[in-house]
């Protein structure tokens, strides 16, 4: 019997495997507080073989093309080289299947799993730093001076803790413009001697001016394939804690937003945990307002505790040093977070905007594609134990063309459309299911699913589709909507991105270590796993494959882990032909149609890193990895185009009982110097395309 993969040990690690100064600073310990979502809804299991099985769909599926069902689908469009000299684990062997490369576009050797205090990426290919936190980006901003740091100077300069990432094009030769999310700070990592239990405001003024994101230009050195940023140019800009918002959509206005400070309803200082994202065919990009709870203090209602807001204190005490964070006193400022934000990067005048119409939860992030006829589907996770995903159908048409008009126009594309969440069948007995990941006897996890609707905003109004709630308590509570409409309790439905080739959905569930412990939520067919440390990928195809249908059909793409694990599977694929991976989180698709997952928290022993995985031909499931990450570091982004991959390299360092004076990584720039989350860009040595 060949022996799994070492887990790491019971040394302080989370669920989840993060340390625990993570669990604190990114999410307020969400694993060690009560489950969010004590709902008795039906479980996967329970329901068997609903009104449309999966194979009836697949065969309806079928019959339309890919360019239709395509239609406008939308993609999330100096570290030393060396590669890693201690914790090595073994890479794949070679699949001698076809032409003995892998698939077009994975055709690198992969790295071998590690505990390297780098980025190690695979052979014949090279690495730069494009920013680092810290880094001026607008005109006036000083040097990164960590002994000097000012929230004056912070909000001209890249903020903390990079997660999503976005490129887009710009009529200057080699030049592209970068956005960037920063989720979260971990002050501990920021300011030497800081005390938790007494911060200073200007520790909490700095804190709020390196959330929120950066826009900053780039440009590629056709001749080394380095990227790099231009600071100071004039398309760069900073959004921060305290930049004003619009609020826009059917919540616009309601009595539940209306504050002291803003008794309209309509404006917002500020985002919060901005966590993954996407861009929109119109040219904006979407930000997802992840844990926002845990900066809210001293509530009491019910509601609140659904979304995970704590009675006491928060962690950072910011309502020490603003109100609008002490639900006690502002009772509705926690109501104005946990939005999809929309940004127009190429006017840094623009105001940023709240589209509540997408609903209020702890989004992951928020990716785009268009029906046949120009309107905008967005799918977005719940990143929560037990909690669901969503689509939005806008009724809008998206307009073409550079136009004042036109822009305008499409600016509102999501303020109007019916709010969906994801009810998932699954098409075996449930007997079969037993918690142990063991395929049923169809030899496949999948069923069929609906889409159940939530409400409709239209420019005349909205309207509720579920009982006993108004379409603005939809909007502000959709957690509680999602509950009353029985959707399907999942394992942190984090990023879900459709591929461009076929259509299908691909969502990234991350982990589970509460399934079927306790009370809680018994293993089903689509969360097969009790105590799920690993998390899996769903694949789903529409009906028809049109973005905007009701129903679909879904299978396990993936159930990550140890591939010597019997409890994991990979589309089919030889598992002992595959990278070990566990955790799953943020995903992109490269031109080929292949996977590009990015993992948080693995469970292995190693580190986090970056995979690929084919999803068609005799390949499908051939998973492996491009990279991984230093020391306490989560893989962000990711960006994977022609020559270039990016990713965020987030909180690394952040291991318990690191501080500033006492580092546990001195990523990126060596002992001596601060640790600094910063955007790692991967070429080819020879300037050929990756993976080909």
């Amino acid at each position: 019997m060949r022996n799994l993969l070492p887990l790491i040990g019971s040394t302080g690690s989370h669920p989840g495997g993060r340390s625990a100064m993570t669990c604190r600073f990114r999410c307020g310990d969400a694993c060690f507080h009560e489950v969010p979502n004590t709902t008795t809804n039906e479980y996967v299991g329970d329901v068997i073989a609903g009104a449309l099985s999966r194979r009836s769909m697949m065969r309806a599926a079928a019959v339309v093309t890919v360019a239709s069902a395509a239609g406008g689908a939308v993609i999330g469009a100096g570290a030393p080289e060396a590669a890693a000299q201690t914790g090595e684990g073994a890479a794949p062997a070679a699949y001698e299947k076809g032409n003995g490369k892998g698939a077009r576009g994975l055709r690198f050797t992969p790295v071998a799993p590690n505990t390297a205090d780098t980025v190690t990426i695979p052979e014949g290919y090279a690495q730069n730093v494009v920013i680092r936190w810290g880094e001026p980006i607008l005109r006036g901003a000083p040097a990164f001076d960590p002994d000097k740091q000012s929230a004056k100077a912070q909000a001209g300069q890249f903020g903390y803790n990079c997660d999503y990432l976005g490129l887009l094009p710009l009529p200057e030769r080699g030049r592209q413009l970068l956005v960037a999310n920063h989720e979260y700070t971990d002050e501990i990592l920021m300011f030497k001697g800081y005390d938790d239990a007494a911060p200073t405001r200007e520790q909490v003024e700095i804190a709020w001016a390196a959330h929120g994101l950066s826009v900053v230009v780039v440009e590629e050195d056709r001749k080394s394939g380095k990227l790099t940023a231009i600071p100071r140019h004039p398309l760069n800009r900073r959004v921060t804690a305290t930049t004003e918002f619009k609020v826009s959509g059917p919540a616009a206005g309601s009595d539940l937003l209306k504050t002291s400070a803003d008794p309209t309803g309509t404006k917002v200082l500020g985002t919060l945990n901005n966590c993954a994202g996407g861009q929109t065919p119109w040219g904006t990009t979407l930000h997802g307002e992840e844990n926002f709870n845990q900066y809210f203090a001293n509530s009491s209602r019910a509601t609140d505790k659904r979304y995970g807001i704590g009675t006491a204190a928060s962690e950072r005490k910011w309502e020490l040093f603003d109100k609008r964070f002490d639900v006690a006193k502002e009772p509705n400022e926690a109501h104005r977070f946990g939005y999809v934000v929309e940004l127009d990067p190429y006017d840094p005048t623009s105001t940023p905007r709240k589209r509540t119409a997408l609903g209020r939860f702890k989004h992951e992030g928020a990716t785009v594609r268009l029906t046949q006829d120009g309107r905008p589907v967005v799918y977005t996770g719940d990143d929560e134990r037990f909690d669901y995903f969503y689509k939005f159908v806008g009724s809008k048409r998206m307009a073409h063309g550079h136009s004042r008009q036109a822009r305008e126009h499409n600016l509102t594309l999501l303020d109007e459309g019916t709010l969906y969440v994801a009810k998932l069948t699954g098409d075996s007995p449930a007997i079969e299911i037993d918690g142990t990941g063991k395929l049923p006897s169809d030899g496949e996890f999948d069923g069929s699913g609906t889409w159940i609707p939530l409400a409709t905003a239209t420019a005349k109004g909205a309207v509720s589709h579920v009982e006993g709630m108004t379409a603005e308590e939809v909007f502000v509570f959709t957690r509680l909507a999602g509950d009353k409409a029985g959707a399907t309790k999942m394992d942190r439905p984090e990023d879900i991105e459709p591929n461009p080739h076929t259509g299908k959905v691909y969502v990234a569930l991350t982990n589970n270590s509460n399934r079927g412990v306790g009370t809680n939520a018994k293993a089903d067919e689509a969360n097969p796993r009790n105590a799920n440390k690993h998390g899996h990928v769903l694949e789903l195809t529409e009906r028809w494959n049109r973005p905007e249908s009701t129903s679909f059909a879904w299978s396990l793409f993936l159930v990550a882990g140890d591939p010597k694990d019997p409890a994991t599977y990979f589309a089919g694929f030889p598992k002992d032909k595959v990278s070990p991976i566990s955790c799953p989180d943020n995903v992109a698709f490269d031109r080929y149609g292949n996977l590009w997952i990015s993992t948080d928290g693995a469970q292995l022993g190693y580190h986090d890193g970056l995979f690929g995985v084919a999803t068609r031909g005799d390949r499908r499931g051939e998973l492996k990895q491009f990279l991984t990450m230093p020391k306490g570091a989560e893989t962000c982004g990711p960006i994977v185009q022609d020559r270039r991959v990016l990713v965020a390299v987030q909180h690394p360092g952040e291991i318990d009982g690191a501080t500033v004076e006492d580092p546990a990584s001195t990523w990126p720039d060596g002992p001596g110097t601060y640790v600094r989350p910063s955007v790692v860009a991967v070429h080819r040595k020879d300037g050929r395309d990756i993976g080909v």
